[in-house]
Order: structure tokens, then C-alpha cells, then sequence
């Protein structure tokens, strides 16, 4: 049931709280296009500084932006057999254009590696021209059955980087190195701490040798594929002959991986935060971190209450804070402040007459932690000068929170597909379990709990006690985590 605002609650229906807080901070919504969206300003505004952030850590590890074109010519898409039969399904087509049919149809981009490496076969003859790291922001198209806002879309944005190498060893060690990339960036600025590790073969990218993963819980319990890192070994340089001439004088395919994230990162972000009121931004992610809500109710305060509103506001400028004044008139103070708890701006100043006369500023939290209180009165130097820190502590506690939330909601030491039926029919969460390595095993634990394998974990989060027996029966010869998922 929806409460008093509008909003079902979380408990009652996850899904629908989740479509309902989506458009309510007016993230995104839906187009005339069966499952495309428009992503709204308040959305870009965080899908931007999710590209800041991650654009920065890229090319602090040595790559460069690019950029491919969008059409891809649907005989390079067939070169690689597992790929194209990974994609078919969701293949949109291009068989028309210029009023004729087409010679050559052609595909809209699902991913970019057939067309990239046909290119870097052009630009590679030595392994002086290696290693090549290059990235591109982009859209892409995945014709979807079933789309959710952010979370699976017809169409959606992201970055996918693709490497050339000379060697399997270095290129191995750049899908790790990415996969750290992604860690880092889901924990310092998304406050959303993944569990890392290997896709099995059934989970694996079409055409990649192995496949790695950042898997996210969410409120709901169901595990969000927020990243993933492949090493592709040279089966595309194969098929689109991007051979070099070694050191030794030997012609030899180079080493590739592809790497990527999306969008779904802000519905990531909103179900790992949100509440019964909203979402909750992170402050590195905030579009605005602090909103100043000047409040007056006389003609003769206004005047100076806005200037005080903007005076406070240039101070926190200066200090690096992302600040916006509120001060539309056909809006009361209480539309106001629910319409920024909603967005999930972290911090809220309220200025008034008293206020003024005080020079003090009520200063409200998002979302409070520990023994926080959710309204403090402050002098202004105080309000405005420590907001910094605030800021970092609010990111902080908010990355705390959800770990401690997947620790919580992470089961070890599960023996039984009875053991996992029960959690999965109950709570559910991340299940670490052994396994056999048997695909076969893997299908019947999907058919009966609808869970699958999320990763093998790292070493870092796998448990103490090494799974002696498979959930299928038999010994294990590795643990895995299962979970439903996104």
C-alpha cells in the first residue's frame, strides 16, 4: 500500500518502490520507444559525475578516450561464433537506409569489439604499436523482452574499454587491473560495495576466454552485475587478423580484453540507498550535495533573506560544494523540502527571518547515522564551514552501511540445495556454496531456486573454511556465491 506521498513502501513491493522512486526524483522516464528511456537532469547529472569519476581513474592507469561508430557491418559481427550467437537475440538491424535496401545490413552496436579490433588491426603492425588502451563513452542497443528503468533497457549508456597486447600476461593482468578500477569507483563514489570474482562458462561474456565481475546486493536482496572485466584472449584478433611482429621477429595475434559498466549503475545506486521517501545521492555523485532553502513569508524578508541564502551559498562554492538556492515563489518551504528529500540531496539549509536576526541556519540530513540529529541549529560559520567534512562522513557512513548490510545478508557454509532452496525461498542473499564445476548442477540449482552462480570469489571474500561438499551433491571443487539476481 502506498503511503501518505504516493510512494508503496519497500517492504510491500520492491519493484514497484523502485519504478515509483525512479520517475518520483525524476531520474528518468519512460519514451514512445518500447523499452527506451529519457534520462532526465537530475539523472544525467549523476550518470555525468559517474563519468568524471570513472574517466579520471582510466586515465590515471594510461587510457585514452575514442570513439567507433555506431553501425556495424553484420559480417564482422559473424566472424566470432560465440559472440554472434551470444548477441542474436537481441540484435536491431539496419536493413534500410537512403530510401533502398541495403548491399550489407547492418547492426546497431551491442558492444564494439568486432568493429575496435577490425580498426586496431589497421594501426598494429610492430609490438612497438602495442600495448593499445583505449576507451569510449557510448550508447548501445539490446533489443530486451523484459526492461526496468536504468536496470535493462533497449538502449543505454556506458564506457566499454578495449586493450591490445603482446602478451596473455599482460593482457590478464589488465582484466584484474580493471576490475580493481571498478571496485574502487563502486566503493569511493557510489557507496555500493561489490563482491568480486570469476563468471563460470555459462555466465561468461560471448567470446571471452574468462569473464570477471563486480556483483552489488541490493536492498531486496537480489545481486546487481554492476561490472565486468574480460580477457579475450586472441580469439578476435583471429578472426579480424590484428597480428603484430614480436621483439623476436615473429608475426603473432595480439592479446585482448574489453571491459565495461552502464547506467545501470544509477539504478544500482538507488536500490542500494533509497528509502520510503526516495532515493539517497551520494555526495561524490550529487549533482547539488547541499540545497539552501531560504523561507519567508513577508515581502519586507524576502529581500534579505535571499541575500543571505546566496551569500551562504558562495561561500560553500568556494569551498568545492555543489550548492543550489531554491528560492521559486510558487512553491511553499514544505513542496520544497519534500521535493529535495525525494531527489535525495544529502544536506538541506533552511533560512529564515529568525534565522537571520540569529545568524545561525537549520541544517537538515538526508538520512542520519548513528547518534546524528536529523535537524540541527547552527551559527552559520559552522553550518557552512564544516560542510565539507560532513559531506565525506555522509559518503562514508553510507558505504559502511552497506556493507555491513551485504555482510549481514551473506550465508557461509551452506552444504544442501536444501539449505540454499530455504534461504532463496525465504530472505534470500549472497549464498556461498560448493560446487562441482558441473554445468549441469548449476541449471538444476536455477531451475529449483531461480538463483544463479554470481562469481567465483576472489580470495578476499571467500569463506575461511574451504566448501568440502557440492549443493549438488558430492565433493566441491570450488566455492561459489549464488544469488538471485537483476
Amino acid at each position: 500500500m502506498a503511503d501518505n506521498k504516493g510512494l508503496t513502501p519497500r517492504g510491500d513491493d520492491f519493484s514497484a518502490w523502485y519504478n515509483e522512486v525512479v520517475q518520483g526524483a525524476e531520474l528518468a522516464d519512460y519514451s514512445p520507444v518500447r523499452g527506451s528511456m529519457v534520462i532526465r537532469p537530475w539523472g544525467y547529472g549523476i550518470w555525468e559525475n559517474m563519468q568524471k569519476g570513472l574517466d579520471g581513474l582510466f586515465k590515471d592507469t594510461g587510457h585514452e578516450n575514442a570513439y567507433f561508430p555506431l553501425l556495424i557491418p553484420m559480417s564482422f559481427i559473424e566472424r566470432e561464433k560465440e559472440h554472434v550467437e551470444g548477441f542474436a537475440p537481441e540484435l536491431a538491424v539496419v536493413t534500410q537506409a537512403g530510401g533502398k535496401e541495403l548491399e550489407e545490413p547492418l547492426a546497431i552496436r551491442p558492444t564494439s569489439e568486432t568493429i575496435i579490433y577490425h580498426m586496431y588491426a589497421k594501426w598494429v603492425q610492430s609490438y612497438r604499436d602495442l600495448p593499445i588502451l583505449m576507451n569510449q563513452w557510448s550508447n548501445v542497443m539490446r533489443w530486451e523482452l523484459r526492461t526496468r528503468l536504468f536496470l535493462r533497457t533497449a538502449e543505454f549508456l556506458w564506457q566499454e574499454g578495449h586493450t591490445a597486447h603482446a602478451t596473455a600476461e599482460e593482457a590478464q593482468a589488465e582484466t584484474l587491473q580493471m576490475l580493481g578500477v571498478y571496485r574502487t569507483f563502486m566503493e569511493d563514489w557510489v557507496a555500493m560495495p561489490p563482491v568480486t570474482g570469476f563468471k563460470s562458462e555459462s555466465e561468461k561474456f560471448a567470446g571471452a576466454v574468462h569473464s570477471l565481475a563486480c556483483e552489488a546486493l541490493m536492498q531486496d536482496n537480489k545481486a546487481l552485475q554492476a561490472g565486468t572485466s574480460h580477457f579475450l584472449g586472441q580469439n578476435f584478433s583471429k578472426q579480424f587478423d590484428l597480428k603484430f611482429q614480436s621483439e623476436a621477429g615473429q608475426e603473432e595475434y595480439a592479446w585482448n580484453t574489453s571491459w565495461g559498466v552502464s547506467t545501470r549503475l544509477v539504478g544500482g545506486m538507488v536500490m542500494t540507498h533509497g528509502d520510503d521517501v526516495g532515493i539517497i545521492v551520494p555526495p561524490r555523485l550529487a549533482p547539488t550535495q547541499v540545497v539552501i532553502v531560504p523561507i519567508s513569508r513577508k515581502e519586507e524578508e524576502r529581500v534579505a533573506v535571499k541575500e543571505k541564502a546566496d551569500q551562504l551559498a558562495a561561500q560553500l562554492k568556494h569551498d568545492g560544494v555543489r550548492v543550489r538556492v531554491d528560492a521559486r515563489d510558487h512553491m511553499s518551504p514544505g513542496a520544497k523540502f519534500w521535493e529535495w528529500e525525494r531527489k535525495g540531496v544529502p544536506f538541506r539549509l533552511e533560512i529564515g527571518p529568525k534565522d537571520l536576526a540569529n545568524e545561525q541556519a537549520v541544517l537538515v540530513r538526508r538520512k542520519t547515522f548513528g547518534d546524528e540529529e536529523r535537524k540541527e541549529f547552527l551559527l552559520e560559520s559552522e553550518a557552512v564551514g564544516g560542510m565539507s567534512d560532513r559531506l565525506e562522513l555522509f559518503q562514508a557512513n553510507l558505504l559502511n552501511a552497506a556493507r555491513e548490510r551485504r555482510e549481514a545478508n551473506s550465508h557461509r557454509g551452506v552444504n544442501t540445495l536444501a539449505e540454499l532452496q530455504e534461504i532463496m525461498e525465504g530472505d534470500g542473499g549472497l549464498v556461498y556454496a560448493g560446487w562441482n564445476g558441473d554445468p549441469a548442477v548449476e541449471d538444476m540449482v536455477k531451475e529449483k531456486t531461480k538463483a544463479t552462480i554470481r562469481v567465483i570469489p576472489d580470495q578476499e571474500f571467500k569463506t575461511g573454511e574451504p566448501p568440502r561438499r557440492c549443493v549438488g551433491g558430492g565433493d566441491a571443487k570450488m566455492e561459489v556465491v549464488f544469488a538471485k539476481a537483476y
